[in-house]
Parts: structure tokens; C-alpha cells; sequence
């Protein structure tokens, strides 16, 4: 199953709740990465059904220690989804999907990024505001789903962006800005997360451009723009 083209935009499949443990179709094999969307509102009885017998100890731990209801729910949707598709993909129980971390490339911490041990397929999660974003794909692969912030918070994380970035949000009108700023942070951290590195890479190291639906090349990696619900942005980088 590959994700859709619209354009120069990337259309995901809606992850929805089947009553199994199961989805009905697993991620491809091609070049292009497969894309998932999960809303957990709509995924609340997959979550209440599988999570108890799916998820890892570390996996209930960290949902168990959000305060908010919301980001808890959000978190375990994309959690039970992830390996429902990978489980999916290996041909293996969800609950047997071997996760785990590599090492960090910028301090070779236990926080890099997130495998599935032996390296059979890669994979990437995001999550923000009850939506999920989920990728497969045969190389490595990042994701990034952002909530469209208020005006005070772009225009202040959007000072640690490349300077053509900056200059590209700044020539915009000001109600313009916090969308193009979501679209600008999706596609970077889509990439940083793709090497593994998160937030650990300076922002403003790396061009993506703010353009609708006009990605910069970026060296090493085919970076687009995904289809997602008003009032977020989204985007997929893959290795390559």
C-alpha cells in the first residue's frame, strides 16, 4: 500500500478501527514511503481493546505519566497503530514487533532513532493534538504532523530558522505566517528525524523552504508535503 499523490502533496490512508488486531492492508514495498493518518478520537475503542495487550511496559509507563488527557490518548493511538502496521508488515504479533532505539549520532545516547531491530523495515511516528502521522518505507524515513500555532509562538521559534526561511516568512502577511511557519517546521524536523539526530541539529543549519507545496532540494533526502486536517501541516522525508 503506497500513499497518494495529489500534486506535489502526499495524500496518507485513514488508520481506522476494523475490530481486529489487525489493518486490512500493510504497508508497500516500493520506493515511495507508506503513510498512515490516525485520529484518536475515532481510534478510542481500538485503544481501549489492544493497547492493555499490545503495548510494552515502557510504552503504558510513558502514557501513564502524561497529565493531559488528550496528549495521552493521541500518544497511544499512534502507539497501538504503529505496531498493528508493523506487526502487519513482519507478519508477527503487534505485541512481538522488536522495537528499539539506535544509537543518538550526535551524543551516542540511548535516544536515537526508533527501529525495528534487524532492520527489516523502517518506520516513523508523529503525533500532535489528537492527530498521528505514521511511514513506512525501505530506507530511512522521518515524519512531522504540527498543530498551527499561535502568531506570538511562530514568530519566536521562527527566529531559529535558516535565514531564507526567516526572510521567506517575514514577506508574508502576519495572519499568513503561523501556517507557512508549521509548514516550515514539518518538513525540517521530517528530516532531522529522518538522520536520527530530532532537535539535536541547529535549525537553521538545513533550507526546506516555505513555499507552499515547494520543497527545497534538500542533500540526501526526497522531502514532501502530506495531506492532513485543517490547522496542521505535515510532511515525509525519505533517505535517498
Amino acid at each position: 500500500m503506497r500513499c497518494v499523490r495529489a500534486g506535489a502533496v502526499l495524500l496518507p490512508v485513514e488508520l481506522r478501527d476494523g475490530g481486529g488486531e489487525q489493518p486490512l492492508r500493510t504497508p508497500g514495498t516500493g520506493g515511495e514511503p507508506g503513510l498512515w493518518l490516525v485520529r484518536a478520537e475515532t481510534f478510542k475503542a481500538a485503544v481501549a481493546r489492544l493497547a492493555p495487550v499490545v503495548l510494552d511496559g515502557s510504552e503504558k509507563q510513558r502514557a501513564a505519566a502524561f497529565t493531559r488527557a488528550r496528549d495521552r490518548d493521541t500518544y497511544l493511538a499512534g502507539h497501538v497503530a504503529l505496531r498493528l502496521l508493523l506487526g502487519a508488515r513482519l507478519g508477527v504479533p503487534p505485541a512481538e514487533v522488536p522495537l528499539e532505539r539506535l544509537p543518538c549520532p550526535m551524543c551516542k545516547g540511548p535516544h536515537g532513532r526508533p527501529v525495528v531491530r534487524g532492520g527489516a523495515v523502517h518506520f516513523s511516528l508523529s503525533r500532535s493534538e489528537g492527530l498521528c502521522l505514521l511511514a513506512c518505507a525501505p530506507a530511512p524515513v522521518g515524519v512531522d504532523v504540527e498543530a498551527v500555532p499561535e502568531y506570538a509562538v511562530a514568530e519566536e521559534v521562527g527566529a531559529c530558522l535558516h535565514p531564507w526561511e526567516r526572510a521567506e516568512l517575514s514577506a508574508l502577511r502576519p495572519a499568513d505566517r503561523p501556517a507557512a511557519f508549521a509548514r516550515v517546521w514539518a518538513r525540517k524536523e521530517a528530516c532531522l528525524k529522518g538522520l536520527g539526530v530530532g532537535l539535536g541539529r541547529a535549525l537553521s543549519l538545513d533550507y526546506v523552504g516555505a513555499a507552499s507545496g515547494a520543497v527545497a532540494a534538500v542533500r540526501g533526502w526526497t522531502v514532501g508535503d502530506v495531506a492532513v486536517d485543517d490547522g496542521y501541516a505535515a510532511a515525509v522525508a525519505v533517505r535517498g
